[in-house]
């Protein structure tokens, strides 16, 4: 798969479990499609942009 999780606003990390994990919540047919690597890059990708809110300030 030609996506960057590390970088996505839905990759987080879970103490209790020490791992991440995506947050994106997928419904039967499209968890086969993603895990079936149907998908060129991940369709759910967002960009984590943590100056998103300081931009909108100015």
């Amino acid at each position: 798969m030609n996506s960057r999780c590390e970088t996505c606003l839905y990759f987080c990390y879970d103490a209790e479990y020490n791992e991440y994990y995506c947050q994106v919540n997928l419904d039967e047919d499209e968890m086969e499609r993603f895990l079936r690597d149907e998908y060129r890059a991940c369709p759910y990708y967002r960009l984590e942009d943590e100056y998103k809110t300081v931009r909108k300030q100015m």
